[in-house]
């Protein structure tokens, strides 16, 4: 089938990292796609050698694809709001061909309830240029009765072939068997008094700061705190490498290499997951405060002992929250090994159900039928 895919890039590259790989997928699987996105900067270091069946094309405003015809599946990335004038050209392909085309709204992904509840129900369209027609909502998640989490076919075997030393190498990364943690991250309020833990730790850790509002976010604390400056008499146990923007692959092999990551958003969420490590997720800040019940919803899900439940809250800025401290670390080695059982099993639970690519193309098929 041929598949058109519409995304906005809002601010942190997090959307248009699901539908590359969504679409890397469907290509993979013989489906044809077309991606319509509105900024296709992040493409050129995030996957710049492309995919085969996979086109990528400017989604401008105004709509300049108007003259394009339709493919067979209609996917609109997190309520992105196709315009109506390739809504109109898809409702006339409808009833040109006279047989069903689908129309799917791929919807962010929780591990609240409603996403269960409202997984795979239809919404007929009252009004505008696609009146008459029927979207579908298709939410990701982490259980049986939602859509699941992308994930390629070799992923696993690839993991298991990965060697860290390698990679590490490969990166230009001076590894000497430091503890190993990742930074991918907003600005969290904790971050200041975390990098101070680090560095009075009685183990050395080898930070991995991820390009963007990580690294940004890193200087700026290091160039205000005299704190984290290099001392005279005692040696930093805090080592600090700042990388470039990394291809998709690379990012996951990141998560691989490191011994605990902080992950943000949804596609890195994902990621980290599958990765099988220990990690904690921040997730992009609401105003109205509703990612705390989205992340206490996750934490249910992934069974998180009190430690790792607290550890989350912090790096999220609930309220009455303490920040680390030297006496009180957010992360140590004994929280690492305690975790790790639990993101084990959160591990083997995923991999036992079916993946969202598998379940997009079968929800597609019976629809069709």
């Amino acid at each position: 089938m041929r598949w058109d895919i519409f995304c906005r890039v809002i601010d942190n590259f997090g959307d248009i990292g699901v539908c590359w790989r969504l679409c890397v997928n469907l290509a993979q699987r013989g489906q044809t796609v077309r991606l319509w996105v509105d900024d296709l900067s992040a493409l050129a270091w995030m996957a710049p050698f492309g995919a085969p069946d996979v086109q990528v094309l400017a989604w401008t405003t105004p709509f300049s694809g108007h003259d394009v015809t339709p493919g067979d599946v209609l996917v609109e990335a997190f309520g992105c709001d196709i315009d109506p004038e390739f809504i109109a050209s898809y409702a006339d392909c409808i009833r040109a061909r006279g047989r069903k085309c689908l129309w799917i709204n791929l919807e962010y992904l929780t591990a609240e309830r409603y996403a269960e509840r409202c997984h795979g129900l239809p919404s007929p369209l009252m009004s505008g240029p696609g009146k008459g027609l029927i979207k579908h909502f298709f939410y990701p998640g982490f259980t049986v009765d939602t859509g699941g989490l992308l994930h390629e076919a070799d992923l696993l075997p690839r993991q298991a072939r990965f060697e860290r030393a390698a990679w590490l190498a490969q990166q230009r990364i001076c590894w000497q068997g430091q503890r190993l943690i990742s930074l991918f991250c907003y600005e969290p309020t904790a971050l200041p008094a975390f990098l101070r833990a680090l560095a009075a730790d009685d183990l050395p850790t080898l930070l991995l700061v991820t390009a963007g509002r990580a690294s940004a976010a890193v200087c700026q604390i290091i160039h205000n705190e005299i704190s984290l400056q290099p001392l005279s008499d005692k040696r930093q146990q805090l080592s600090i490498s700042y990388l470039p923007a990394l291809t998709q692959t690379d990012f996951d092999h990141l998560l691989w290499a490191c011994d605990l990551n902080f992950v943000r958003g949804e596609d890195s969420l994902a990621r980290a997951l599958w990765a099988g490590k220990p990690f904690i997720w921040q997730l992009y800040p609401q105003d109205d405060d509703a990612h705390h019940a989205k992340l206490q919803a996750f934490l249910d899900w992934l069974q998180a002992p009190p430690s790792l439940r607290h550890a989350h809250e912090v790096w999220n800025g609930l309220p009455n929250r303490a920040p680390p401290t030297t006496e009180q670390p957010l992360i140590s080695d004994a929280l690492l090994q305690s975790w790790q059982a639990t993101f084990t099993q959160a591990q083997q639970t995923l991999q036992q159900q079916r993946d969202l690519t598998s379940q997009l193309l079968d929800f597609v098929a019976k629809k069709n039928h």
